[in-house]
C-alpha cells in the first residue's frame, strides 16, 4: 500500500468488520452522507457485494501493523469497530474462541488507534452484557452480568475502552449496545447473509423458502405469556443512523458513553414467526427444542439516554414491516442463487 496516497474527498472513516451484516448498512450511510468509507475485514462473514461504497481493504484485526499503515495512510481519525463473532450458543462452546477476537483482537485494535492518533473509536457492543436483568425495559445503569463468554467479551471490551479513555483524553468512545438487530435495506441491496444464520427472523424466512425443513424454538417454557423468549427488535436502518449520530457526538460533544440501542418493544419468538408466516403468506412448520444454554428470558431495551443526548428519533416500524424488508432481501438473495 501506498504510504503517502492523498485522501479522496469526504472524511475517512476506518470500518472495522464493514462487509458483515450491521457493519455493511453503517457504510452505505457514511457513503451516502459523504464520508469516506475504508472497510477493513477478513470476509469470514461479510460479503464484498455488500459493500455499497468506499474501499474495501481484505485483512484480519489481529494485524497490527497493517491496521497501523492503513491509520497512517488515510490520516484515520474515526474507528467503527463491527468485527466480531455474534454466536451466543458458540461462544459456550468455544469461548476461546470469543475471547480471543471479541477481547483480545479488540485491545489490540485500540493499542494501534491510539499509536496512530485515533480520536473517535465507535464500538459495536450487545445488550448481552445485562445477562439476565432484574427488571426490564433495562437501563443503562443496570447491572452487568453477562452469563455467556459472548457476553463477557463484549465487557471486557467496554471496560477496556473506559479505562484506556480515562488515561488517554484525546481519545473517546461510543459503544453501542444493540438489542436485537433485524431487517434489511429496504431497497433490498443488502442485508444478512451469514453462511449459517442463527437469527431467529432470517431462519423463519428461509425456512419459509424452504431452505430449512423446519424452524425449531428453542424454549417454549419461560415464565414469559407464551413462554418464549422475548426479544427487541430494532430495525437495521436505525441502528445503522445510531452510528452516524454517535460519530458526530463525539467530534462535537468529546465526551465517551454507553447507549442502549432498540425500541423498548418486545416481541416473542412466537410473534416473530406469526409475523414471518403473515409476510410470507407460507405456513412453514417448526419445531418446539429445549432451551439453549446462555439465553435470557427477556430483553427489552429502555432506550431514553440514547434519546435525549444524540436526539435518535428511530422510525419503530411495526413488527410486520422489519420482516417485510427482511423477507424482500431473502427472496432475492433466493433468486440470484438460482442463476
Amino acid at each position: 500500500m501506498n504510504e503517502n496516497k492523498a485522501p479522496a474527498a469526504g472524511e475517512p472513516i476506518l470500518v472495522t468488520g464493514g462487509a458483515g451484516y450491521i457493519g455493511s448498512h453503517v457504510v452505505r450511510d457514511l457513503g451516502e452522507q459523504g464520508y469516506r468509507p475504508v472497510i477493513f475485514d477478513n470476509l469470514s462473514s461479510g460479503r464484498a457485494e455488500a459493500v455499497l461504497y468506499g474501499e474495501l481493504i481484505r485483512g484480519d484485526i489481529a494485524d497490527r501493523e497493517r491496521l497501523g499503515k492503513i491509520m497512517r495512510q488515510y490520516s484515520i481519525r474515526s474507528v467503527m469497530h463491527f468485527a466480531a463473532f455474534i454466536q451466543v450458543g458458540e461462544s459456550v462452546l468455544q469461548p476461546m474462541k470469543y475471547y480471543e477476537n471479541n477481547a483480545f483482537n479488540c485491545l489490540a485494535l485500540i493499542k494501534t488507534c491510539l499509536e496512530n492518533g485515533v480520536e473517535n473509536f465507535i464500538f459495536s457492543s450487545t445488550a448481552a452484557v445485562y445477562g439476565m436483568p432484574e427488571k426490564v425495559p433495562v437501563d443503562e445503569k443496570a447491572a452487568l452480568q453477562p452469563i455467556n463468554p459472548y457476553g463477557n467479551a463484549k465487557l471486557v471490551s467496554e471496560m477496556m475502552l473506559h479505562d484506556v479513555a480515562v488515561a488517554n483524553p484525546d481519545f473517546r468512545y461510543v459503544a453501542l449496545r444493540y438489542f436485537n438487530a433485524a431487517g434489511a435495506d429496504r431497497q433490498a441491496r443488502i442485508g444478512q447473509d451469514y453462511r449459517q444464520p442463527t437469527h431467529l427472523l432470517t431462519r423463519a424466512l428461509k425456512t419459509a423458502l424452504g431452505q430449512y425443513p423446519e424452524l425449531e424454538v428453542f424454549g417454549t417454557d419461560y415464565p414469559t405469556p407464551d413462554g418464549t423468549a422475548i426479544r427487541d427488535y430494532i430495525h437495521i436502518d436505525d441502528l445503522a443512523v445510531a452510528h452516524l449520530l454517535a460519530l458526530e457526538f463525539l467530534k462535537t460533544i468529546k465526551q465517551s458513553r454507553v447507549f442502549n440501542c432498540g425500541y423498548g418493544i418486545g416481541h416473542s419468538v412466537f410473534d416473530v414467526i406469526a409475523a414471518a408466516k403473515r409476510v410470507s403468506g407460507i405456513d412453514f412448520p417448526v419445531v418446539q427444542c429445549a432451551r439453549r444454554p446462555g439465553d435470557p428470558a427477556a430483553l427489552i431495551a429502555d432506550a431514553g439516554l440514547i434519546h435525549r443526548e444524540l436526539g435518535w428519533k428511530p422510525d419503530v416500524p411495526h413488527l410486520d414491516d422489519i420482516v417485510a424488508s427482511a423477507w424482500n432481501w431473502e427472496k432475492k438473495l433466493a433468486a440470484s442463487r438460482k442463476h
